[in-house]
């Protein structure tokens, strides 16, 4: 049997989108509102303006998703927001929940 003659099979494998976490900002009456924007910025890739928006969100409304992701990336994110708050002293809160 030659090459040409031979039969090729299909193989049809399909590749699911990553479920979608919710990192959510919890607001406390310590950390600063210059520390939450830095946060935003420096970690989660905000501008400057949109920082500002999610921070006083949080503050009225006493909590607010500032961003979805896949799981991995969702807790890297969060671990990184909660040691860097953690060396400055602040009692920052995030959480990582399902979309």
């Amino acid at each position: 049997m030659s090459t040409q003659d031979a039969v090729k099979e299909k193989s049809k494998s399909k590749i699911k989108e990553p479920r979608q976490y919710n990192v959510v900002m919890h607001n406390d009456d310590f950390t600063t509102m210059d520390f939450v924007v830095e946060v935003l910025v420096d970690i989660f890739h905000k501008d400057e303006v949109t920082a500002q928006a999610i921070m006083l969100n949080v503050h009225k409304k006493g909590k607010a998703v500032v961003g979805k992701y896949p799981y991995d990336i969702a807790n890297t994110k969060v671990n990184a927001a909660l040691s860097r708050a953690k060396s400055q002293g602040f009692p920052f809160r995030m959480t990582v929940e399902e979309a």
